[in-house]
């Protein structure tokens, strides 16, 4: 799978990678079947896109329609963060693309940012990389 993930209980964090090729189905599903489990309602998220080589993206439409799909799927009155790490351009450009996108949907309730790099993101979540559960 090109999206693998993991939950971090303890951190109430869902901790997500991309690998190889990313296909807007992949992300989609990721994003249907993770977040529609009970028991990571409010949490926070954290996708490292850093292993992604290639992003097969056939519109741009897309990433106003996922971030529509999340943001569906959020908790209410939930103050969860939801950081990327994209080094690559590409995946940067759209992961802000992605975080503009779902700031202008009204049932969002996570804050969003796209971040270089894996220290930046996790600052961000309020986490230290040493105290992070493996996974």
């Amino acid at each position: 799978m090109p999206i693998e993930f993991s939950v971090d209980q303890a951190n109430r964090l869902v901790r997500a990678r991309g690998r190889g090729t990313l296909t807007d189905e992949d992300v989609f599903s990721y994003q249907r079947e993770v977040w529609s489990l009970p028991e990571v309602a409010g949490y926070n998220e954290l996708m490292d896109m850093s292993e992604v080589q290639q992003i097969a993206l056939p519109s741009i439409d897309r990433v106003r329609d996922l971030a529509k799909l999340s943001a569906s799927m959020d908790t209410a009155k939930s103050d969860s963060k939801f950081a990327i790490v994209a080094p690559a351009d590409l995946a940067f450009g759209l992961g802000r693309m992605y975080e503009m996108y779902r700031d202008l949907q009204a049932r969002s309730t996570k804050q969003v940012g796209v971040f270089r790099t894996l220290k930046e993101a996790l600052e961000f979540l309020g986490l230290e990389e040493e105290r992070l559960i493996p996974g």
